[in-house]
């Protein structure tokens, strides 16, 4: 039985699901591990396309949200008695030579796990990344994340929004259960929630691409500036929740 899966949530990815799920089968990733997406209610052909690449595809009935889907993912990687899980976009920003630096610095490959951390991120700005150019305004919402997570949780992070994420089973769990992950946002929220909790999170240089077709969930200066508001107050809350003890 495999250990290790991968999970890409989905939403009208039909563009690109094609060549992300091509690549994997070109890697031989199947041999060693599995790969679940999660439709998020797409109104296009993306679960279609995955089930005849031979993937195993969860639909979802109607649009739900991206954390929506990642949950889901969760649910089903405890469900499978998973150990380690890795998220990945759908839209082939994240190059697949991603896959084997985080699941080394997980330790997925190790018998010894009491060195490794539970969560892992893929960085598009420690030396040794690679990625495509940023607007300013993207910039300036990053700038300002990593400097409330060295606030609050007094830890440095350099990509606190990044999708590219690996996890062991202690962390998913937590995420899988009810009240313990956004449903909508789970970015900088969910980092310092999962810092302040105890969990240890660490980066790793990432190699990341822009997509070539469709369009990003955070495209647009009103979509970002929306963005920035939700992440500043749904992090508020999380902070709140772990002062006053209601963390769960």
């Amino acid at each position: 039985m495999k250990k290790i899966l991968i999970i890409i949530p989905a939403f009208n990815e039909e563009e690109n699901i094609g060549t992300l799920l091509g690549g994997m089968k070109d890697m031989g990733i199947e041999e060693s591990m599995d790969v679940l997406v999660v439709d998020d209610g797409s109104r296009d052909r993306t679960a279609q396309i995955v089930e005849e690449s031979g993937f195993k595809v969860i639909r979802l009935l109607f649009n739900m949200g991206y954390g929506a889907a990642l949950q889901t993912a969760y649910k089903y990687a405890v469900t499978k008695h998973y150990d380690y899980l890795l998220q990945m976009d759908a839209d082939g920003q994240h190059n697949l030579t991603n896959i084997k630096i985080v699941c080394e610095r997980l330790g997925c490959f190790e018998k010894e796990q009491e060195s490794f951390p539970d969560i892992v991120i893929g960085s598009r700005f420690l030396e040794g990344s690679q990625t495509f150019l940023i607007s300013g305004m993207k910039k300036l919402a990053i700038s300002c994340f990593r400097k409330i997570i060295k606030r609050v949780t007094g830890q440095s992070l350099t990509d606190p929004t990044s999708g590219l994420q690996g996890m062991n089973r202690r962390a998913f769990s937590f995420y899988s259960l009810f009240n313990n992950f956004d449903l909508k946002y789970p970015d900088l929220n969910m980092i310092v929630q999962m810092l302040l909790l105890g969990f240890k999170i660490e980066e790793v240089p990432a190699v990341m691409t822009e997509r070539t077709a469709g369009e990003s969930m955070h495209s647009g200066l009103l979509k970002v500036g929306k963005y920035m508001v939700l992440m500043l107050l749904s992090t508020w809350n999380a902070y709140l929740r772990y002062k006053t003890g209601s963390k769960v």
